[in-house]
């Protein structure tokens, strides 16, 4: 990646951290005689209540009942980028759960477009520009974040660089509301954390000002505390800043309240999932693990290879490891296996750890070439640092010794 585009692509992401819920804090005018040019969506309680029940859908992943609602918002205010960017939120939310998925990348990014259109019109007609930069730093960071998984640099830095001159535009209003400091809570986290991870691009972020993490998490938990909008974008984050710091017991109380919240949202069942096999809360995470699969089975919205692929290796573990059935592990290890397959997830530390349980169920079978062939599919397909890979080497070389001893014993 050249240097600039690696620089517009990282100001595209911090962009999506910075500002991705300035929709999220719009409140609607109940009035259908929306005056574009003097008046903001941010007051009245009423139509709060109405987009609020429509964003709960979309977080719920019922989709098409949230698509009703900002459609009906599209109609009460045509010439406002609000509802175009919340139709387009929907489909970016239909990524998360596999953002490998590109089914709804044309049009996220063409309700984007029309969202930006909109916004522009506002920005050049207003005198307090904030809320139209809102929208045009927004819809620029999720194009730029789109383009930036495809690896379309180009696209990526020019919708980077948009999104940055937006921003900042935007940026230190958390003294308004508990909404804005959201933003501000991303970006200390994340402008120490992405220099401390991502070394080689120090050099580049010398441009924005020293972040802090210890603020950044506080401030972010405030928000999801306490408010209105932005409060299930800031705990969808906090759910990867407490993974990244190692506090699982947060991590494990924030994801359970997000899933009893939006049962139906695959993201935070799946994190829920993962801190409870994380604390050892066995017969917890059994029952989500089954829940996910069922709801797989039953072909939900969102539930598909990527949540597949956990669920089943947690039961295989406790199959495994705890009920000592070893019909039923295999099974399930079989499961994650196909789930990786499905979404070419071969260097996965579910994929590989499968395989080198069942080969070490397939030594204990006596099942010896069973057990190389799965120890060899680790060598040639994981990552050559990773531990799977070395702990694969090492069982090669245990298997060949045993059964050079085996042979041995049936000569003499």
């Amino acid at each position: 990646m050249k240097k600039n585009h690696l620089k517009y692509w990282l100001f595209s992401l911090i962009g999506l951290f910075v500002v991705c819920e300035s929709p999220l804090q719009a409140q609607l005018y109940a009035s259908a005689d929306f005056d574009s040019k003097y008046e903001m969506l941010l007051s009245n309680p009423g139509v709060q209540i109405e987009a609020t029940e429509a964003i709960n859908k979309l977080y719920n992943f019922k989709f098409a009942e949230a698509d009703a609602e900002f459609r009906w918002l599209k109609y009460r205010y045509p010439n406002h980028p609000m509802p175009y960017f919340l139709m387009g939120l929907a489909e970016w939310w239909k990524m998360v759960p596999n953002t490998d998925d590109t089914r709804y990348d044309a049009s996220c990014i063409a309700l984007m477009d029309t969202c930006i259109t909109l916004a522009e019109k506002l920005y050049d007609i207003r005198e307090n520009k904030i809320e139209p930069a809102f929208f045009l730093a927004a819809a620029y960071a999720f194009k730029g974040r789109i383009h930036s998984e495809r690896k379309h640099w180009t696209r990526a830095t020019v919708a980077g660089k948009n999104a940055l001159k937006y921003m900042e535009k935007c940026q230190g209003k958390s003294e308004l509301s508990p909404e804005l400091l959201f933003g501000d809570g991303l970006f200390n986290y994340f402008a120490e954390w992405i220099p401390d991870n991502y070394p080689l691009l120090k050099p580049i972020l010398w441009l924005f000002p020293k972040g802090n993490k210890q603020l950044g998490i506080q401030q972010l938990e405030k928000v999801g505390n306490n408010a209105f909008y932005t409060r299930t974008e800031a705990r969808y984050f906090l759910l990867q800043i407490y993974g990244y710091e190692n506090q699982y017991a947060k991590s494990y109380d924030l994801a359970k309240y997000s899933w009893e919240t939006y049962p139906d949202n695959p993201y935070f069942e799946r994190y829920y999932l993962r801190s409870a096999f994380v604390r050892g809360q066995a017969a917890e995470a059994e029952k989500i693990a089954n829940s996910i699969l069922t709801k797989i089975d039953k072909g939900m919205p969102g539930y598909e290879a990527v949540s597949g692929r956990n669920a089943a290796y947690a039961l295989a573990y406790y199959y495994n490891n705890y009920h000592r059935d070893i019909p039923k592990a295999k099974e399930y290890y079989q499961k994650t296996i196909d789930f990786a397959t499905k979404t070419k997830s071969f260097t996965s530390g579910y994929y590989l750890s499968s395989l080198i349980s069942l080969g070490k169920i397939a030594e204990n079978e006596k099942d010896f070439t069973a057990a190389l062939e799965y120890y060899k599919t680790v060598v040639d397909r994981g990552e050559k640092k990773s531990s799977q890979v070395k702990e694969a080497k090492e069982a090669i070389s245990k298997l060949n010794k045993t059964r050079r001893e085996e042979r041995r014993k049936r000569r003499d």
